[in-house]
């Protein structure tokens, strides 16, 4: 880590890692801090367990007419990363016990670590034969890849799952061609959508997996609420277990407050979404400009064709540079991103995104994703485009320091 980089309170922060948590919508503080001032447990029969009851689902349906779902298919659970937990975990086990043959999972090499994780646990503890589906050097899933991996045998496939976008990188994935082959051999899909609900359009009518995952810090509303919309029929074994709740495959008290909040915030994302990201792909393309201005061996990773991205994601890698140091260095000047790494044991390691593209290791290294969000502004990338030559200049030349001994 780059020392020195001491933090000057004078500067008004540009604030351009929305793809990790974005600010809460007034509306949706509102409707939160409304529900928060009343108790009362949706399981309850008395009169206040009723009115939270009412909450529940008429947040349910909310939800569900924003994303062209029916209400009985959205499952409430604290997060992203349940739902993904739940979807891959619940469908492997739901499939394996159908048919002790249904042991392989076929996911995407640059999942989020929310799917890849309980994917490895699965091939860890239960048994699960993983095949990892290649991607190109845009970061998309190569779909005849995936028509040849499930042809090998399609019996023994128990669950495809591809994200819609993806969170590093931003490209956006073939969801749809995958789903269809995988349909077509009676094999359900699962889709990690995070980073699209807000930024993309999202139909679950329309599109053909049979579940998908929603978090709702991504799009204005609370932390430690999000969904499993998942079709009606698909068999989902719980990964927790209680009180039934949420069609017998989540238990736990349903949070009220978040619930309601994460509702209004999905339909406003929804109902906005042309416009947000019409205006966020504007800024974006202003953003890559001025950096490839500042820092002129700057790589754009992921899609180069804008139609193929997330409006909001910009993704760079600089040589000769560690991420960690540019970030610290921008943060120091006011602008605050995020690396394309993982962080291990404390020793920084190149992102898997980045190596599945095929990218040298020394060069994921150097990566830093900006991503913005409703609040991003044309001044956050006029902060961007002062600071980000001098903190390549100067990472680059500690990184030379340190490589030549000195």
């Amino acid at each position: 880590m780059l020392g020195g980089a001491d933090v000057d309170s004078s500067l008004v922060t540009a604030y351009l890692d929305h793809a990790a948590t974005t600010p809460m919508l007034p509306e949706a503080i509102a409707a939160m801090t409304e529900e928060l001032a009343r108790a009362g447990n949706a399981s309850s029969l008395h009169t206040s367990g009723r009115r939270a009851r009412r909450v529940v689902e008429e947040s349910r349906e909310q939800l569900a007419a924003a994303i062209g779902a029916g209400p009985s298919e959205v499952v409430f659970t604290a997060g992203g990363t349940e739902a993904d937990n739940l979807a891959v975990k619940g469908l492997f086990w739901a499939r394996r016990a159908q048919d002790p043959r249904r042991r392989r999972v076929l996911a995407s090499a640059v999942e989020h670590h929310a799917v890849l994780d309980p994917v490895e646990w699965l091939a860890a503890h239960e048994g699960a034969d993983v095949e990892w589906l290649p991607v190109d050097r845009l970061g998309r899933v190569d779909v005849d890849a995936v028509e040849e991996t499930i042809a090998r045998d399609p019996a023994s496939v128990a669950l495809v799952t591809v994200m819609w976008a993806n969170n590093e990188v931003g490209t956006v994935q073939p969801v749809e061609a995958v789903a269809g082959l995988a349909h077509s051999h009676g094999i359900p899909v699962h889709s990690d959508a995070v980073q699209a609900l807000g930024q993309l359009p999202l139909d679950l009518t329309a599109a053909a997996v049979d579940c998908l995952t929603l978090s709702g810090h991504k799009v204005g509303g609370p932390v430690g609420a999000g969904a499993l919309v998942a079709r009606r029929g698909l068999d989902l074994v719980p990964v927790l277990h209680g009180g039934g709740q949420e069609r017998g495959v989540r238990s736990g008290t349903i949070d009220a407050p978040a619930v309601r909040a994460f509702a209004v915030a999905t339909e406003l994302a929804a109902k906005d979404q042309p416009e947000v990201a019409a205006r966020l792909a504007a800024l974006r393309d202003d953003l890559v400009a001025a950096v490839l201005a500042g820092v002129p061996d700057a790589v754009l990773r992921g899609d180069p064709d804008p139609a193929g991205r997330l409006p909001g994601n910009a993704h760079f890698t600089f040589p000769g540079c560690e991420g960690d140091s540019l970030l610290y260095l921008l943060d120091a000047r006011g602008v605050e991103c995020s690396t394309g790494s993982a962080c291990q044991a404390g020793v920084p390691q190149p992102s898997h995104v980045l190596l599945a593209m095929g990218v040298d290791r020394d060069d994921a290294r150097g990566a830093l994703r900006f991503s913005l969000g409703r609040t991003s502004t044309v001044e956050d990338v006029d902060a961007l485009a002062a600071a980000i030559g001098p903190a390549v200049d100067r990472a680059g030349r500690a990184g030379l320091s340190v490589r030549s001994g000195g």
